[in-house]
């Protein structure tokens, strides 16, 4: 049988299709719009996801035996506010992870209301990227849009009831909209009436690995599938890229190098640090993981190389790199403002420490240490919970530099292994699709029978002691900063 994973990611969705075994056949990417209608505000249309979407099913599965495709599942973007009317209508574009515009909102959900009240309701504090703050902004600023409100989705969830008429989100998305009773994987009445809602304007819940229904009628019709192909509620993307990476079981850890960047370890109990700098969600196996998300990533390396330096040979520009460990440039990697650990919207990308001696390549090279050290930073909050970590798997687009995942390994000092398949949350999807259709008992199984490392990048204990030197001054350099980030915004 076939499997489809569709990872709808911030610049386009991404199809794939799998065999039972786990063999990729193959992959499509269809782009849509992102609209920046003010500053620091990111907005996209579901009804962009939806119609290349389905152009990106017909194009996957062109020349392909459609009568054994079983299942979809998704992978997708977390956080982003999709609002339907009575006609489940989009009241107006979703708002999304990457949207800077509810400061006031939050302040009031963590100021007013309170951290601690917000972690006991739902094991995490409110970031302007999370969905509950959403809804209080169009709540106190288009209250005629929220009056409308219906049903209230995440970005996939969009998708999967386009497919087929089903109002449904999975827990380890919905852990993210700071709605969800993470402990007890259901919905936060307290945190419903604190935003004005009722729970069901909220849709149902599932296990991201649960059928929610079978794709209906006209979408077989016009993909040329049977009416019996089921659809699994799917995964927010980094709990989707945990599962394709063999991320599941206690004490496992993943990071990606996609637009935004993140580490991901799983754990079999729950738990919260105490200074909820990392994020406690649900996972996709049944389980919870604590999550450090750094809004740009590779992104940053995209930005300096395509609109600063000019140039889209990333792999020649990194060519010139010699003095690992030695580099007296830092970057700070907030383009976007920062999540975990600081919590900060106004926080800027910086460069510092340039001399008439600094070169196009120092500057390169202090992109990419400059997500690594930020990544550590999240890693050193994990570590305070007493989670010992020796290795981590790794995906996304910047896991394609053999030098980024060198500088990984010795910023954290730990092993990275590198993966046969790094297709992220469209394989992790398309395994939660195989999952709720049978092919495998649970989500472990299927991440042992499919998950292959190919080869393990180990740290060199002197470079890692250079890096080491390195990150205490990184560390300084945000407080120094601080204030001056809340001046000139």
């Amino acid at each position: 049988m076939l499997y489809i994973g569709i990872d709808l990611g911030t610049s386009s969705v991404k199809l794939l299709l799998m065999d039972a075994a786990g063999n990729v056949k193959n992959i499509v990417s269809r782009e849509y719009p992102l609209y920046f209608p003010n500053p620091g505000w990111s907005e996209q249309k579901p009804q962009d996801w939806y119609k290349e979407t389905m152009q990106g099913l017909k194009e996957l599965l062109e020349g392909f035996p459609k009568e054994e495709v079983a299942g979809i599942s998704f992978g997708g973007q977390m956080h982003g506010l999709v609002i339907l009317d009575d006609k489940d209508e989009v009241i107006r574009p979703a708002i999304l992870w990457n949207d800077g515009r509810t400061t006031e909102e939050c302040d009031y959900l963590n100021n007013e209301i309170g951290k601690d009240t917000l972690s006991k309701y739902t094991a995490n504090i409110s970031f302007t990227g999370f969905t509950a703050p959403k809804i209080l902004w169009v709540k106190n600023k288009e209250p005629e849009n929220f009056a409308r409100i219906k049903k209230i989705m995440l970005p996939k969830d969009y998708l999967a009831y386009k497919l087929t008429g089903e109002h449904c989100t999975d827990v380890s998305d919905a852990s993210g909209m700071l709605l969800l009773d993470v402990k007890n994987r259901c919905w936060s009445k307290e945190m419903c009436k604190i935003c004005g809602i009722t729970t069901d304007m909220l849709p149902k819940l599932y296990e991201s690995y649960e059928c929610v229904g079978t794709i209906l009628p006209e979408i077989a019709k016009e993909l040329g599938l049977s009416e019996k192909v089921k659809v699994a509620a799917g995964a927010g993307d980094n709990a989707a890229a945990a599962v394709a990476t063999g991320t599941v079981g206690d004490g496992r850890c993943n990071i990606s190098l996609g637009t935004s960047g993140t580490i991901f370890i799983s754990s079999a109990k729950f738990g919260v640090d105490k200074y909820n700098a990392l994020h406690a969600f649900c996972d996709a196996n049944g389980a919870y993981h604590l999550m450090g998300c750094m809004l740009s990533a590779a992104s940053c390396n995209k930005w300096w190389m395509d609109e600063i330096i000019g140039t889209k040979d990333y792999k020649k520009e990194q060519e010139s790199i010699k003095k690992l460990g030695e580099n007296h440039v830092y970057y700070l990697p907030y383009l976007m403002g920062e999540r975990s650990p600081y919590n900060n919207p106004n926080a800027r990308a910086t460069f510092i420490g340039m001399t008439m001696d600094t070169t196009r390549a120092d500057m390169t090279q202090a992109v990419l240490e400059g997500v690594a050290f930020a990544l550590r930073d999240s890693f050193e909050v994990a570590k305070t919970l007493g989670i010992p970590i020796e290795r981590t798997k790794i995906c996304g687009g910047g896991a394609k530099s053999p030098l980024w995942k060198k500088i990984i390994a010795n910023v954290l000092n730990i092993k990275v292994d590198v993966l046969e398949t790094e297709e992220g949350p469209s394989l992790g999807g398309a395994m939660l699709a195989a999952v709720a259709c049978g092919e495998y008992k649970d989500v472990e199984s299927a991440a042992a029978a499919i998950v292959k490392v190919v080869d393990t990048v180990e740290p060199d204990p002197e470079l890692a002691a250079k890096y080491e030197a390195r990150y205490q001054q990184f560390k300084n350099i945000y407080p120094a900063c601080k204030d001056l980030f809340d001046k000139i915004i």
